[in-house]
C-alpha cells in the first residue's frame, strides 16, 4: 500500500478511529491492532511475502531468547550466527541472486565461454532490507547485552513490522521503539497536529516536488545523448532534488502517521543539502542507515581506533557495503566508492568530525558567505555521485558524464523547464523553514497554519497525483 494512494487515505482513518475510540483502554489490543494493520498494509502489495516477514520475525524473536538464556558464550554466538546467517541468506537470495548470475555470465562471456544456466527471476520483497536490519540490530544488541529480549511476541512483531516504517524506514532500534510499545499511550492533540504538519510536508516533497520532477529526470537520463552538457548537469541536480523529496518525504509521512498513534520515530534526515562537507552530509542523510553501519560494521571492524591503513579500509568497507545495500547493481557500488573517496580527505586531515552541531547559521535564516561556498561545493559533489546512483548501468553512467563534460556550456531546453526550476528553491525554502522552527512552535500558530495551507493548495493545484511508488521501495 502506498502512502500516496486512495486506499491509504481510507485505511489510515479506520485504523486511527479503532485505535483511539475502540481499543484506547487496552494496550495489548492497541498493539494487536497495529500488528494486524501492518500485515494488511504490507500484504496489500503481495500477500505471499507476508510469510517471509513472519518467518524472519519469528526467527529473530526466538534466537533473541536463546541468546539471552544461553549457558555459554559459545552457545550464544551459535544462536547469533543462526539468526545473522539466515537473515542475510534470505536477503542475499531475494536481492542479489539475479545480479550474481548475470555478472557471472558476463564474465564468462568476456573469456569467450557461452553460459546458459537455468536461472530464476527473483521478485524483490518490498522492505526486506529494512525489516531485516531491524531484526539484525535486535539480536546483535542482545548478544552484546545492550538490551534484554522482549518476552511479548506481539510487541516484538509490531517493532519489526510497524506499518509507517515497514517498507522504507527509518531503520528503528529496539532501544528506541520497543519501550514505546510496552507502555500505555494517551492521545495528544499537539502531537497529532505535529503529525499532520509532517504528513503535509512529506506529501509536498513527494507529490509536488519529487513526482513533478521525475518525468523530466527520466527523459534526460533515458536520452542523455540528445541533450547538451548543461542540461545533463541540470538533470543531475533534478535527480538530487527528486530523490531527496521522495525519500525524506516518505520519512516525514511515516513520522507524521506514527505521531497519530502516540509513537515517535527516529529522525532520518536533517536538511542534508545544507551540509558543508561530505562527512556532514552523511550525518544528515538517511541517518538511521548511516548510524546502523557505523554501529554494526564500522566500529566492530575497528573504526578509527586502529592502524591508519585499517582505518582507511574500514571507511571504504562501510561505503561500499552501503552502496551494495541499495541494490544489485555495480552503479550502487561505484556510488559508494565515490563517496568513500570524497570522505577520505577529511578523514585523513582529521576534519571528518567537524560541524557536529545541527545548526549551520547560528539560528539565522541564511548561512555566511563561506558556508554558502562550502554548501555549494558539497552539493555539486553529491550531485555528481547521484549520476551513478540513478543510471541503469555503468555504461550509461559513464556515457552520461562524458556527454555532460563534453559540452558543459550547451544548455538546451533550460527555459522550457521553468516550473521545474522553481521547485528547487521551493525545496530549499521547505528545508530552511523546517530548520528554523516551524514544527517546534517558534512562530505564531496563525503564521504556521497559513504556510501549510499555502503548501497544501500548491500541492493540490500542481502536484502529480499518480500513486507513484517511492524510490526506496526497491531497496
Amino acid at each position: 500500500m502506498l502512502f500516496n494512494s486512495i486506499s491509504f487515505l481510507i485505511f489510515l482513518p479506520i485504523v486511527f478511529l479503532l485505535y483511539w475510540f475502540v481499543f484506547r483502554k487496552n494496550l495489548r489490543q492497541q498493539n494487536l491492532l497495529l500488528l494486524l494493520a501492518s500485515y494488511v498494509f504490507y500484504g496489500w502489495w503481495d500477500w505471499r511475502f507476508l510469510f517471509l516477514l513472519v518467518f524472519s520475525t519469528g526467527l529473530d524473536y526466538y534466537t533473541g531468547l536463546k541468546i539471552r538464556d544461553a549457558g555459554s558464550d559459545r552457545a550464544a554466538k551459535i544462536w547469533l550466527w543462526i539468526s545473522v546467517g539466515t537473515n542475510l541468506g534470505f536477503l542475499g537470495f531475494f536481492k542479489y541472486y539475479n545480479f550474481f548470475i548475470d555478472s557471472w555470465m558476463r564474465m564468462l562471456g568476456n573469456f569467450g565461454v557461452e553460459a546458459n544456466p537455468w536461472t530464476l527471476q527473483i521478485i524483490l520483497p518490498v522492505g526486506i532490507s529494512f525489516y531485516t536490519f531491524h531484526g539484525l540490530s535486535y539480536v546483535i544488541d542482545i548478544y552484546h547485552k545492550k538490551i534484554e529480549p522482549s518476552r511479548n511476541w506481539v510487541n516484538y512483531c509490531v517493532f519489526v513490522s510497524y506499518f509507517p516504517l515497514l517498507v522504507a524506514g527509518p531503520i528503528e532500534r529496539a532501544t528506541h521503539l520497543l519501550p514505546q510499545l510496552e507502555k500505555p499511550r494517551t492521545f495528544s492533540y499537539h502531537q497529532a497536529v505535529d503529525g499532520l504538519r509532517l504528513m503535509i510536508w512529506g506529501f509536498v516533497k513527494k507529490v509536488l516536488i519529487a513526482d513533478t520532477i521525475a518525468p523530466e529526470v527520466n527523459a534526460i537520463f533515458g536520452n542523455y545523448q540528445s541533450y547538451g552538457g548543461g542540461t545533463l548537469a541540470i538533470g543531475a541536480v533534478y535527480f538530487a532534488i527528486q530523490i531527496y523529496g521522495d525519500f525524506s518525504g516518505y520519512s516525514d509521512i511515516a513520522r507524521g502517521v506514527s505521531k497519530f498513534f502516540g509513537i515517535e520515530l527516529l529522525v532520518n534526515f536533517k536538511y542534508p543539502y545544507l551540509s558543508r562537507s561530505i562527512p556532514e552530509f552523511w550525518r544528515r542523510w538517511h541517518i538511521s542507515l548511516s548510524s546502523w553501519f557505523r554501529d554494526y560494521l564500522y566500529i566492530p571492524l575497528g573504526g578509527s581506533r586502529t592502524t591508519f591503513i585499517r582505518s582507511v579500509r574500514n571507511v571504504f568497507a562501510i561505503f561500499l557495503v552501503s552502496g551494495f545495500w541499495h541494490g544489485a547493481n555495480w552503479t550502487f557500488i561505484a556510488w559508494g566508492g565515490i563517496h568513500a573517496l570524497l570522505f577520505i580527505p577529511s578523514f585523513i586531515s582529521g576534519k571528518n568530525r567537524g560541524n557536529l552541531g545541527d545548526d549551520f547559521a547560528g539560528g539565522k535564516w541564511y548561512p555566511s558567505l563561506r558556508e554558502t561556498g562550502q554548501i555549494l561545493i558539497t552539493f555539486l559533489l553529491v550531485c555528481f555521485a547521484w549520476i551513478f546512483f540513478r543510471a541503469d548501468d555503468m555504461s550509461q553512467a559513464i556515457g552520461y558524464i562524458s556527454h555532460m563534460f563534453g559540452s558543459i556550456l550547451h544548455i538546451d531546453d533550460f527555459y522550457k523547464m521553468t516550473k521545474l526550476n522553481l521547485l528547487i528553491p521551493l525545496c530549499l525554502l521547505v528545508d530552511l523553514s523546517h530548520k528554523n522552527g516551524f514544527l517546534t512552535g517558534r512562530y505564531k500558530p496563525a503564521f504556521v497554519t497559513a504556510e501549510f495551507v499555502l503548501l497544501t493548495i500548491l500541492m493540490l493545484m500542481f502536484g502529480n497525483f499518480g500513486s507513484v511508488e517511492f524510490i526506496y521501495f526497491q531497496f
